[in-house]
């Protein structure tokens, strides 16, 4: 039984600082393991450029390539930043544009300026054909205004947080929702429901690695192994089987990134 594991960052430095072997030798242990396929996504311009350089170096894990909407606080020039991804995208390996969208978890975000990058990386990804890496924290309606302004823009809300009628609303609407371990948290109800109405040919599963380990692991640096838990927690609400899980998501991930 092998998961792919449709959303991590494993350029991120605590795989380093926290890690004794480091990224690349957990990553070589991964493989061996249970992990079929990884995509490492790009936050900014440079984060994706090393995304691109680590997926080089393994054969079953490719890259995406965006300016994520909270680091946006760190750019100020979102032409030039979008076209740099531009180019980016051209690279061997890259299959997404992301990942970009909206977050207004804090209060001091500048939404207006997450706005501006994240319509100008629709409109790259009408111009170019990407798929599109969504994220959205609290800006369920805006980040719905957004994608319906651009109907030929098809993508995945990666971590999805919204409700059940949000998912099935992006399901009419061509897009796929992707979970992580935060369906196998206490106080994830809402999200859970939404796992149950998701159509066998639109879910995926991730583990936004080094973020949001499932339980048993909660708590610890995440890794594309525990995928386990969470596609257990997912056949459970789906009334499914934990291979079939790892089956249909790992299908739905080769189509949607276009692997082979």
């Amino acid at each position: 039984m092998k998961f792919f594991d449709s959303h991590a960052h494993y350029n991120d430095e605590r795989y380093e600082t926290e890690i004794s072997e480091g990224a690349e030798m957990l990553l070589r242990t991964l493989f061996d393991d249970n992990v079929e396929a990884i995509v490492n996504v790009g936050v900014d311009p440079e984060y994706s450029v090393n995304c691109i350089e680590l997926a080089k170096k393994f054969p079953k894990m490719y890259a995406a390539v965006g300016i994520h909407p909270s680091d946006t606080r760190f750019l100020n020039n979102p032409e030039e930043d979008v076209k740099k991804i531009e180019e980016l995208l051209k690279c061997d390996k890259v299959v997404a544009l992301g990942e970009i969208g909206l977050d207004y978890h804090y209060p001091e975000t500048d939404k207006e300026k997450q706005k501006d990058y994240l319509y100008r990386q629709l409109e790259l990804a009408q111009k170019t054909g990407s798929k599109v890496i969504f994220h959205d924290r609290d800006a369920h309606g805006d980040s719905m205004e957004a994608v319906t302004a651009f109907p030929g823009v098809v993508g995945v809300f990666h971590c999805f947080s919204g409700s059940a009628e949000m998912a099935k609303e992006l399901v009419k609407l061509g897009w796929y929702i992707s979970f992580t371990g935060v369906i196998t948290y206490s106080n994830a109800r809402k999200v859970c429901d939404a796992v149950k109405v998701v159509p066998d040919d639109r879910i995926l599963i991730e583990t936004d690695a080094p973020y949001l380990a499932p339980v048993p692991m909660r708590g610890k640096i995440n890794r594309s192994d525990y995928l386990q838990y969470t596609a257990e927690k997912m056949a459970e609400l789906r009334g499914t089987t934990t291979e079939e899980i790892a089956r249909i998501t790992t299908e739905n991930a080769k189509i949607f990134f276009g692997i082979s």
